[in-house]
């Protein structure tokens, strides 16, 4: 009996290491930036020196024939763009690394900001010619607000573009951050070298440009090597050690402590297109990047080393396949292990549920996994079950703090362009709202359905998505609206509402979730509306 007893502790006890060892090897990921900085590139060349595919593609180029992995819609293939956050998994170094790659574009930065909720640490992509760029300040300072990990990778170095120093200072200046570069360019443009490697001082050097395939480089250990000389030239020699001096006197050294806790930011340069520098900047991330983190919920703290499971959904993808109508949703696991045909409880609906078949992604190619653990993103075919911000866990309570909708910026009105396919446009139109890429008002009066977009773009995707996934066809009717306000009562401010209600039922409508929602036609009449009704209050986001 008790040999049982100490079979069953040893058991235990090895199931308990190598969770938590399983734990310490996940790293989960964003990479952001403006558009056309070159995100996509570097996530493809991320998964080429990873051994996940042989040969790397690019959203647009005119060299390169293969298109990008995480870009597997039919639209951004068209438009060179990416519209949708893409999940990949890959093995480096024994670490399990899992990467989201977003879009940059501002219409779809919803999408990003949702994301944003489901990583530990995030990449910064910079062009080397335009510097720091709009939505690139946007995005940053949510990571700063929320203290994520940040590392920058300054891209394109094969062109020309500003001193390193300068955009070093940029990089200061307009995001806020504290910079440390760990790698920094010989050269720039047509005499770029190489890249220095200040993480485990030594040179590397390129000889050819391959830029789908992984080159041949030239490692110099130590920058007093006299092969150095030889290859780059004295002048470029001097001026690299003069440089260094500069890098060591003026920034500060590295410290890992300072990174994890948001108040340090490595910076690498590199160019993506052509394999320059994105090795220096995986192997340093696997080493420094923090694993799976704490979350908070309303309730209490979740640790990842928890045994009871618990996750949370970020993102709804309809037709995956298009082939087969499915969705899927993407749920970022916090706590414990999620494993196949488990039931787990479903908190909105509070009922369980099971899965047969939960995907682990290689962009649009998918695997069935068994157990997956803290930091994995799983995939789950989804028949109207979830929305984004739900959770799921082993049976407690937990309500994790959910992403806000945005009001949005452009409004029209949708309309059946097909009599004949109104039931294929009723359930587009559903599907692809509970994916986020736009929000659906229904009038109160008439039950006329308003889309709203965070930008103008995002019609054209979609009209594009409904009529090829799904077979529907729809046309847009302009509406002037300024802003959509969620509507909430103060105490005592019953009166005031059923006279807002009365005298404004035209502009009524109710969202997605059933919450009321004010459309106001201008910044005027809105500022009218308050002053009228003092007992009610306008948001301008849904979660008040």
């Amino acid at each position: 009996m008790v040999w049982l007893d100490i079979d069953l502790l040893i058991q235990r006890t090895f199931a308990l290491m190598s969770f938590l060892e399983e734990i310490k090897r996940r790293r989960t990921f964003g990479i952001i930036s403006h558009p056309d900085a070159g995100k996509t590139t570097l996530t493809e060349k991320l998964l080429l020196f990873g051994g996940a595919i042989q040969e790397a593609g690019a959203v647009k180029s005119n060299k390169i024939k293969k298109t990008a992995t995480s870009d597997f819609m039919e639209i951004e293939r068209q438009r060179g763009i990416s519209v949708a956050t893409s999940v990949l998994a890959f093995l480096y170094k024994d670490k399990k690394i899992n990467i989201l790659d977003t879009p940059g574009h501002k219409d779809f930065a919803e999408d990003t900001y949702r994301t944003l909720t489901a990583v530990d640490s995030v990449i910064v992509v910079i062009d080397v010619a335009k510097g720091v760029e709009e939505q690139t300040e946007k995005l940053v300072s949510v990571c700063r607000m929320r203290k994520i990990p940040l590392i920058v990778f300054i891209n394109k170095l094969d062109r020309e573009g500003k001193d390193a120093f300068d955009l070093l200072d940029e990089v200061e200046q307009k995001l806020g951050l504290t910079t440390v570069p760990l790698s920094f360019p010989i050269g720039m443009g047509y005499d770029f070298q190489g890249i220095y490697n200040l993480w485990n001082e030594n040179v590397r050097l390129f000889k050819e440009e391959s830029k789908t395939k992984i080159s041949d480089s030239i490692s110099i250990t130590s920058i007093n090597d006299d092969s150095l000389e030889k290859i780059i030239g004295l002048s470029a020699k001097e001026k690299l050690e003069e440089e260094l001096e500069l890098v060591r006197e003026v920034y500060p050294t590295f410290d890992r402590e300072e990174y994890l806790n948001g108040n340090q930011h490595p910076v690498f340069f590199g160019s993506a297109l052509n394999n320059f520098g994105v090795q220096e900047l995986l192997d340093c991330f696997v080493e420094i990047a923090p694993e799976p983190q704490p979350k908070s919920s309303e309730e209490r703290l979740i640790a990842p080393a928890e045994k009871a499971f618990s996750g949370f959904v970020f993102k709804i993808h309809a037709n995956m396949d298009p082939k087969h109508r499915d969705r899927l949703a993407f749920i970022k696991i916090v706590s414990g292990t999620f494993e196949r045909n488990v039931p787990y409880l479903h908190i909105r609906h509070n009922k369980k549920l099971k899965f047969s078949s939960p995907n682990a992604f290689f962009a649009d190619k998918k695997e069935i996994v068994d157990i997956s653990y803290p930091g994995d993103i799983v995939g789950l075919h989804d028949t109207g079950n979830f929305k984004i911000g739900d959770t799921l866990t082993s049976g407690e309570q937990i309500h994790f703090k959910g992403i806000p909708s945005f009001s949005p910026e452009h409004f029209r009105y949708i309309n059946n362009a097909d009599p004949m396919k109104a039931k294929q446009l009723n359930k587009g139109i559903d599907q692809l709202m509970d994916e986020g890429v736009a929000q659906l008002f229904t009038l109160e009066l008439n039950g006329r359905k308003i889309v709203g977009t965070v930008g103008a773009l995002q019609f054209d995707v979609i009209q594009y998505r409904l009529e090829h996934e799904y077979g529907a066809r729809c046309t847009y009717e302009n509406l002037n609206v300024f802003k959509a306000c969620w509507v909430d009562v103060k105490s005592g401010g019953e009166s005031d509402f059923a006279s807002f209600k009365q005298t404004k039922s035209k502009f009524l409508a109710k969202d997605k979730k059933g919450k009321l929602v004010f459309l106001a036609d201008s910044a005027f009449s809105l500022q009218m509306t308050e002053s009228k009704y003092p007992g009610v209050t306008f948001h301008a986001t849904s979660e008040f």
